[in-house]
């Protein structure tokens, strides 16, 4: 495991400059790396033009969290690097809106097998932020670049 336990990275990551700023808080960081649940609530200083959550705040919701989930879980033994994301806006994101990120442990099993000699395996991650009714505001992918460091 990594040096940080879930509840020091969620603590910090909730005081992050960028998230403190943009209203995003961190709700759960499981021990073992394969939920974390992130909220924001759009706020006079936090919404775009149109009155609603500004879609870079949406994106940052779910950026760092499957990389550092990945590096808690599977600690210093490995490259963990997020490589890419793709987000596909589905409707206004009014009042409070989640992205709850899980990482199964069939996931970690399948990346320590595509890593188990050396080779890089990229995971595509894909999750999607709710409004307070349940409906899908926006459809997120991340994909995180994964190595086995050498001994």
């Amino acid at each position: 495991m990594a040096r940080y336990t879930a509840r020091q990275l969620k603590h910090f990551m909730s005081f992050w400059p960028p998230f403190l700023g943009a209203g995003v808080k961190v709700k759960e960081f499981a021990d073992d790396g394969t939920h974390v649940l992130v909220t924001h609530k759009p706020n006079i200083l936090t919404k775009n033009a149109m009155g609603v959550a500004f879609g870079g705040t949406m994106s940052a919701m779910t950026d760092p969290f499957f990389m550092l989930a990945s590096m808690h879980r599977l600690g210093k033994e490995y490259r963990i690097w997020d490589t890419a994301g793709e987000i596909k806006y589905i409707k206004p994101g009014r009042g409070k809106i989640t992205a709850d990120m899980r990482i199964p442990e069939e996931t970690y099993a399948l990346i320590q097998e595509k890593t188990a000699n050396g080779d890089k395996y990229l995971h595509w991650f894909d999750v999607d932020i709710v409004d307070e009714e349940g409906d899908v505001v926006a459809h997120v992918r991340r994909q995180v670049y994964y190595r086995r460091k050498q001994q």
